[in-house]
């Protein structure tokens, strides 16, 4: 057995490094929570080959003075916090002292700095884990940090990397974050020499416009509530602006972008009465909090958070968060009162009403001659007035005995039975030799097409559909990124899609099975989980949550009126689909109500 022996700090620093810098984006963080540290008011960012070639931020916070500099690169060496009672309220965006010294170890780093009291800047060089001494350099006041060819000493893990397109695209998405956080600090960035975001100093509203477009502050409400040393404030999206991705779902806790389950929680609860279950609330809300009621030492990227008070800080977040969205949806829907008769002797609040509530008219259903047989001669069949013939019966087709999950009649061949009509554009309406079957349509089509998106995704044999004309939609550069580097991903799941520019996707052929319809929302809810969870888990982990969504995006959507021939098609698949009792989110999809229970109702017989 080897003998126990101290690793040396150049290794030391780099399994560090493996924790800290997980990928350029998580460098630039870390660079720019210390610019906003420093006091900074200007920060620029300069990236090239999506920040592993070179990675720039420059600052003009207070810098460093000369004898500091050597210590910023060194592992746990920081100007943040100094005992532990310091480390339970920490009120800086950085304090372990583990960044800079990480980079120095997988990077090379020039460190340039400038107190406001000095003549002039000096700097510093690191590289493999020895730094130069400080040397003048003409710098103003502030600080750059310049580091090259991130990872070049550990190719095992830069070959982790992705390409320098979505490399530059989680660099970009890390920028966005921090410009929310910070409305009053004006950035810019650069990407391979050219300007691709230049932010002044905004409020809140107006930096939320420029980096998320006007559209979402069109939308949405102001969230505003103070609770003693609580306060929350920022914009929450009305439903009508929902996403069918967590795109633009921004939540700051003292000004740190965190993902945070109670705070997750009490957003959906919001929500929960306004929003449908497959759609996505977008927010950009800023909590600020006493540093003590809150713990932001648990892992070494600093994205996640412990409160002291989780119950209370749920509630207030949930209550904020629902007064604001309660009186929009109020202010949206109140009728005000006629005025001033119109000249049809209505009041105007008479015509708002109206078309709040529209009047109830009763459905037309278009029953073809053989469809209107079809059905009276299985009613007259069963109830004994009429044979069906032998022949009629081969016509109406049969299926397999395999009824899953559905209490089959050995003498019945449908024991779903055939429609009648669509109730409220929700429910089919069947009649069966036991009575009346009630089918929630979209559920049982969701499981249905489920069903078979599993199957074919098992076999490897997606069936997909060219499209006649390709479906383009804007996208970010995340979602580009993703594209390029998800191919053989896409192809398993039966999508071709391609960039036709930095910021438009092209969906070239979709499955089969799906809507063409909805080929962006299809493509953006894949694009999302293969961005997010990477190709290999999305495909294997989160396979089912996958497909479930995308058949949840092709079934038959409420109010759409299907003919009865459509309807009795989905009866017939729902005989043959494993699971057709319960759609994919445990949903039942059927009910059986017979002749018995109706008679009770009507008293019949009493």
């Amino acid at each position: 057995m080897p003998a126990i022996h101290l690793l040396p700090d150049l290794l030391i620093s780099q399994i560090a490094a493996g924790e800290v810098i997980e990928r350029p984006a998580s460098a630039l963080k870390e660079l720019l929570e210390n610019s906003l540290d420093a006091g900074a008011t200007e920060i620029n960012v300069m990236l090239e080959g999506g920040g592993i070639k070179r990675l720039v931020v420059r600052d003009n916070g207070r810098g460093i003075a000369q004898d500091g500099l050597p210590l910023a690169l060194m592992r746990h060496a920081t100007s943040k916090i100094a005992s532990f009672d310091d480390l339970q309220r920490v009120a800086s965006m950085g304090f372990r002292g583990e960044a800079l010294a990480s980079m120095a170890a997988v990077a090379q780093l020039a460190l340039t700095s400038r107190a406001a009291d000095a003549e002039h800047g000096w700097k510093v060089e690191a590289q493999d884990g020895t730094q130069s001494t400080a040397a003048p350099a003409a710098h103003p006041h502030g600080t750059s940090v310049e580091l090259r060819e991130l990872y070049f000493n550990t190719p095992a893990r830069r070959k982790f990397l992705k390409s320098e397109s979505t490399e530059y695209a989680w660099c970009e998405e890390t920028f966005k974050r921090i410009a929310l956080s910070r409305p009053d600090v004006a950035f810019t960035l650069q990407r391979d020499g050219k300007n691709i975001w230049q932010l002044p100093r905004h409020n809140l509203a107006q930096r939320i416009s420029a980096l998320l477009g006007a559209e979402f502050g069109q939308h949405a409400v102001n969230v505003e509530r103070q609770t003693g040393p609580l306060h929350l404030h920022g914009i929450a999206a009305l439903p009508a602006y929902s996403r069918a991705t967590r795109d633009e779902q921004y939540f700051f806790v003292n000004g740190r972008f965190v993902r945070d389950k109670v705070l997750m929680h009490a957003v959906r609860q919001a929500y929960q009465d306004i929003l449908h279950h497959q759609r996505h609330p977008a927010f950009v809300l800023l909590l600020d909090m006493p540093p003590e009621q809150v713990d932001v030492n648990v892992h070494p990227a600093k994205s996640e958070v412990r409160f002291r008070e989780s119950q209370g800080i749920h509630q207030f977040v949930f209550h904020a968060l629902q007064d604001a969205l309660s009186a929009t949806m109020k202010s949206t829907t109140t009728i005000q009162q006629p005025t001033s008769p119109s000249p049809s002797g209505r009041g105007v609040g008479a015509r708002e009403e109206s078309q709040l509530f529209p009047p109830i008219e009763q459905q037309r259903i278009r029953f073809g001659a053989a469809e209107q047989q079809a059905t009276y001669r299985l009613w007259e069949s069963q109830t004994g007035n009429v044979d069906l013939p032998e022949q009629e019966a081969s016509d109406v087709g049969r299926v397999s005995t395999r009824h899953v999950g559905l209490k089959s009649d050995p003498q019945e061949d449908h024991p779903l039975g055939f429609a009648l009509g669509q109730l409220a554009g929700i429910y089919i309406l069947a009649q069966n030799r036991h009575g009346l079957i009630v089918v929630d349509m979209h559920a049982a089509h969701e499981r249905i097409v489920y069903e078979r998106l599993k199957t074919a995704f098992d076999a490897q044999q997606m069936p997909t559909q060219p499209l006649l004309i390709p479906v383009s939609f804007a996208a970010d550069t995340l979602d580009v990124a993703t594209v390029e580097d998800a191919q053989e991903a896409l192809h398993k799941l039966g999508f071709d899609i391609a960039p036709l520019s930095t910021n438009t996707l092209a969906v070239r052929a979709m499955p089969a099975m799906l809507k063409q319809s909805k080929a962006e929302a299809a493509a953006k809810e894949v694009l999302h989980e293969l961005r997010d969870f990477g190709a290999s888990r999305a495909l294997t982990e989160r396979r089912n949550q996958l497909l479930s969504t995308l058949a949840c995006h092709s079934a038959v959507r409420a109010n759409q009126q299907l003919s009865l021939p459509e309807m009795n098609a989905i009866l017939r698949e729902m005989e043959q689909t494993e699971r057709a009792d319960q759609c994919n989110h445990g949903r039942p999809t059927w009910f059986q109500v017979t002749i018995a229970e109706l008679d009770a109702m009507f008293m019949r017989g009493k």
